[in-house]
Order: C-alpha cells, then structure tokens, then sequence
C-alpha cells in the first residue's frame, strides 16, 4: 500500500481548509448588525408567550438611544398602553453584535457587548392576545432605527389606573426631521424577521417573561453560514479523498513467473514468453512510462491497450518491472492498484483558495447589501399555531408596505416621503392613457399604456396578489372609490369598463410591478388625472370614526397611526344582528387590502395585510407618513361578494 507524499501544496490546501473553517467559527461567534444603534434584544422577546402581568417592557440597543426616541405599546384591542418611557442600566447582552464598516476598501469589525436599555412602562394589559412595541429613534451615525417587537400575553387582564387616558401624541418633529435625512435607509421590522436589517444569528428565545432573548435568525444570513458549512464539508471530502491510499484490486488472473497482472482476452502464452526482463530494457521502458504519465512519480494505472507506436511495453500492455514489493505497479500479492481520478495538490490548493475568497467577498458584499439593497419581504407563522406571532411589514418608499407573505422584490424608494402615485412618471415608465376625461354617469373603455425608457409599451408584468395590473380610483375629495383590474392586449394596451357618476376631478393609479430587462422585478405606482365635466360640487370628507358600515355589515377599525413608525391597524367585520363571527374570505389571496389616500396631494398607499387572521381580525401595519388627513378604504370578502369599508385617518 503506497501512500501519498505530503508536498508543500498539500501542506497549503490542509491550512486553508483550516483558516476556512475559522473563519465559519468567528463569523457565528458574534451576531452581525448593520447599522448603529440597533435593536439587539428585548424582554420579553419577540414572540414570546407572557403568562404573568408586566409593568414594563425592555428593549436593549446597541447604543443609547436619542431623548426624544418614541415608543408605544399597542394592545390587542387596538388602543395604546404605554405611560413614557426611561433610560435603564446598562447590561451585558446575552449575545455580542458585531457590526462591519468598510475603510479604506476593507471591511473592519466592531463588536458591541453591552445593551441600553429602554424602560416602556405599561399602564395595565387590558386584554389577552397580541401586544406590540413599536419605536423610532436616529442612531448616532444618522440612520433611523425603527421596528416592532411583539409579544403575546395569555394571563389575566389588569385594570387601568384611575382616570388613565391612553396617550395620543405623535413624535417629536425633531425626530421625524432627523429620520427623513436618511429616509432610504430602510425601516427595521420586528426582530427575527426576513425584513429586519440587522443579519443577526442568535440561540432560541426562551418564551418567558423575564428572559431576554436576542433576535432570531436572519434567512440570509442563515443562508450563508448554510452555505459556508457546506463548502467546508465539500472540503473536508476533497482532502479525505485527496490523502486517502490507493485502492488494490486484487487479479486472480496474475502469472506466478512475473506476478503482473494479464489482461482480460490476453492468452496466457503471451505472458510465458517474457520469463524475465531484457537487459536495460527496465530502465528504457520506465522511462517511456514516466513520459506517458508525467513528470510526477504516481502509481501504475489499470493496464490499457496502447497502439504499436506507443513506449514499449510487455504483452500485459504495461513497462515490464521486476516482480518486488517496492515496485509502484505492484504489491505483493500480484495485484494492480487501481487508482481513483484525484486533483493535483496545486488544483486543491487552489479549490480551497477559491472557496476561501468567496467566502470573504460574499460576506463582504452581504455587508454592502444588507445597508444598500432593498429588503426581502418578511415571512412569518400565523398566530396561535404554537409558533411566532407573524412580524410586522417594512414600510418602503414606492406606497407599498408589505406583509410577511409577500415575495421578495425590490423597491425605487422614497427619500422624504412613503406615499406615492402623485406622478405619471417614475424610473424612466410613464402611464399614458388614451383619454383623460369622459361623461358623467357613462361607462367608458378606459384604455392606457405602461410605456417604458426606450418609448415603447411594456408587456412583461408580474403577477402580485392575483393580477399583473390594479387600478385604483379615487376623486379628489377622496370619494368615488374603485379598485378594477384591466386587462392586456399583444399590444400593451391596458383597457378595463369605467363608470363615474359625479362630475369632477378623479386620481387613477397603475399598481404594478414590471419585469426589467436584467430580469428584476421593480414594483411601482403611477397616477394620471381624469376629468369628468359638469358642475362639481365636492363632497366634505367625513369626520374620523372607529366604525364603518358598509351593506349588513358593521367594520370596526383599530389602531393608532403614527407619524414614521410601523404601529399596527386592525380591522373587524360584524354582521348586523348576528353573533357570531363573519367567516371572511381571501380576496386577491388576502383576507383585505388597505388603500390609504392622503388629502391634497393625494398621495397613495397600498398597505398588503398579515397571512393570517390576528386574534380574529384584518391586520396591518401602517406606516403613516406625515400630518394630514387620509381616508383609508378596505376591500374584504363574504360569501364571494367583495365590500369596501371606507374610514377617515386625522393626524394633527
């Protein structure tokens, strides 16, 4: 049995497959953050189950966090908990966070291991089910720090302190001010979520009250540990392989005179007549060997047939060589070792050095993209099925504000504002319709284009919640509102049945999302105006109440919307009359769909609820972005016929 020499690039390949699996041990040893300031644990911990009462809930950031920071407490029910909020002692975290910047073209770590806390006192938990905690600060480096944590109480409720109103205050416009400097940076979600910003791998919340747990796993950063596990594995195979000895296949069929091995179809006189090795001829047909294999000594490969004007050899079809045990092409046995196709020690070298610096640039580009690239749509359990309570949605700059569930895609952003739909024309595509006016009360064929930068109609959207195009109507008083789906000709001509009944002006908005030439998927709103003449006597937006009614139904809305901060809005829909609960329907794939129309400028937003029903209602996660008021229309299914509940939104 011969085994392999261990040469210098063996040697190499061995501590690179080495300095490799380092580098995996370091990278998990810290829980990596992307910005300053994050949010690195809570107690309670995102998601966990609450048995007993809290009077406060502590959230543990890198850095301290601004004075005037905002913080609520959102209960089940839809109203605000919270009594302020108070620096706390700082402590250990229960888990390091690193953090990457990039100087001079070099990415350098820098590892935080102590929480500030921020003390939200509670003023009691009314109710069980669902409690969030929403909160907006600007990190020391200018970046806003946003996000929810949500946990969920299963103890006896608690009785409210005499004469306790709930708070209805916005953030201070400082605040809002500072966080607008860099509003492409992109909001944090709740932490273990998919849309959180902060690639963190921490252990398993323990789903106490008291226990402090980090954030869960980030898929993309789970998916590159997952990746860089699997390539030292492939590793470790190659240089197991790589050092294993030859195998011997042992030849039954060997001659006793010279012990090498005949091959198949070979008669055996052919051997007998070569009883032993000519004078010299050793010497001259290891050398042709040696040419036929390369310079690198190796062991003899199984015999092959070679043409006459190959190197000499004997009628076995191999160099002759004296029958020894220390002949490569032997063993004592008789038998030819068969050797195994194996890479050179300069090609292995190379592999794990290959596999080395993809491991550096990939980690080094997820640390550009993590702060850069838009943000993977959020994924989550639905509540109550002994997982996590779903997460909140990232609010982002093209009207969207996705709920987990939704795919991942990419957004234009918004560096001041998250209402869009005011412009006809964004990222180079123009909505161009055929005509900008009709008759009142007549149904038009409202036709219309989406063309693109080189000036020609685009024809390749994506299907979104059921349909490539929606097409949302509202008038300019905020009423009038309608949500079609058009369809497509071969040419890229949208046209859809339009009906308005009043005189006046209307905003119509193209929801879509087009697939770019590179592939991408790039979501976007485009808003046209449309005239309908008469005499136009606009109608008074009606006053903010908690309830809608809408055919035999009653929708009640609650929530409080915040000004910057993803807070959640929940929606219930009652039958007159009746107890027990209306059975909803998916619409579109979601059991509701939000849009949110500001007044004046008539800014839009499409906001996609949760997968799943919360404690038995509609939720979403709103993301109010200024002072104004809006009115907010909800589309929701019942025994296949769609309604429309419609609410007015006042943000002082």
């Amino acid at each position: 049995m011969r085994h392999h020499p261990r040469g210098p690039a063996r040697v190499a390949a061995a501590l690179l497959a080495l300095v490799l699996a380092a580098g995996v041990v370091v990278l998990g040893a810290a829980t990596p953050a992307s910005a300053h300031g994050t949010l690195a644990m809570s107690t309670p911990a995102d998601g966990a189950k609450v048995g007993e009462p809290l009077t406060a809930v502590r959230l543990y950031f890198t850095e301290r966090v601004r004075d005037d920071a905002y913080f609520t407490v959102t209960a089940p029910g839809g109203g605000r908990v919270d009594t302020g909020w108070t620096h706390g002692e700082p402590r250990e975290l229960d888990r390091p966070v690193r953090e990457y910047f990039l100087v001079d073209g070099v990415f350098e770590p820098h590892e935080y291991t102590t929480g500030f806390p921020a003390v939200v006192t509670l003023a009691h938990l009314p109710a069980t089910g669902r409690y969030t905690v929403s909160y907006l600060s600007v990190a020391s480096d200018g970046d806003p720090v946003r996000g929810s944590v949500t946990f969920r109480y299963t103890g006896k409720p608690t009785a409210a302190p005499p004469n306790w109103r709930p708070p209805t205050g916005q953030p201070d416009p400082a605040l809002l001010a500072a966080a607008e400097q860099h509003g492409n940076s992109e909001p944090q979600a709740a932490p273990g979520t998919s849309a959180d910003p902060s690639p963190v791998t921490p252990a398993t919340p323990e789903p106490t009250a008291e226990a402090a747990a980090p954030i869960s796993d980030d898929p993309d950063n789970g998916g590159l540990l997952g990746w860089v596990v699997v390539a030292v594995a492939v590793v470790a195979g190659l240089l197991w392989w790589r050092l294993q000895p030859a195998r011997v296949q042992p030849n039954r069929k060997a001659t006793r005179r010279t012990g090498a091995a005949r091959p198949r179809g070979t008669p055996a006189s052919a051997t007998k007549k070569r009883r032993t090795p000519a004078p010299g001829g050793d010497k001259r047909r290891t050398v042709a060997a040696t040419a036929r294999r390369g310079t690198r000594t190796a062991p003899a490969v199984e015999p092959v047939q070679r043409p006459a004007a190959a190197a000499p050899a004997s009628a076995t079809g191999v160099a002759d060589r004296p029958a020894t045990t220390n002949d490569p092409a032997t063993t004592p046995d008789g038998a030819t070792p068969r050797r195994r196709p194996q890479l050179g020690d300069t090609r292995t070298a190379l592999l794990v050095g290959g596999l080395v610096v993809a491991l550096v640039a990939g980690f080094a580009l997820g640390r550009i993209g993590a702060a850069d690239s838009p943000t993977a749509a959020p994924s989550g359990t639905a509540p109550g099925d002994g997982g996590r309570d779903t997460a909140p949605a990232v609010a982002v700059g093209d009207g969207h504000q996705h709920a987990p569930g939704t795919g991942p895609h990419t957004h234009p952003g918004d560096a001041q504002d998250q209402a869009t739909g005011t412009t006809v024309s964004v990222a180079g595509y123009t909505l161009k319709p055929v005509l900008r006016s009709q008759p009142a009360g007549a149904t038009t064929d409202y036709r219309f284009r989406i063309v693109g930068v080189d000036g020609q109609p685009v024809t390749g959207f994506a299907v979104v919640h059921g349909k490539p195009l929606h097409l949302i109507v509202v008038g300019r008083d905020l009423g009038g509102y309608q949500h079609l789906h058009p369809t497509m000709a071969a040419d890229g001509t949208w046209s859809v049945p339009l009906t308005l009944a009043r005189p006046g002006g209307y905003r119509i908005y193209a929801d879509f999302t087009v697939t770019t030439g590179d592939s991408r998927e790039l979501p976007l709103v485009l808003g046209v105006d449309h005239e309908v003449p008469g005499s136009y006597q606009p109608a008074g937006l009606p006053p903010a109440q908690p309830q809608a009614s809408v055919g035999p139904y009653t929708v009640s809305m609650a929530g409080t919307p915040t000004i910057g901060m993803m807070v959640p809005v929940t929606f219930r829909v009652a039958r007159d009359g009746v107890t027990e609960p209306v059975r909803l329907e998916r619409y579109l794939g979601a059991y509701g769909h939000l849009v949110v129309v500001r007044e004046g400028d008539l800014g839009y937003l499409h906001v996609h609820p949760e997968p799943e029903l919360v404690d038995g209602g509609i939720a979403f996660w709103l993301t109010a972005p200024s002072t104004g008021r809006y009115r907010a229309f909800l589309d929701f299914q019942v025994d296949g016929a769609v309604h429309t509940a419609a609410f007015t939104i006042n943000l002082p």
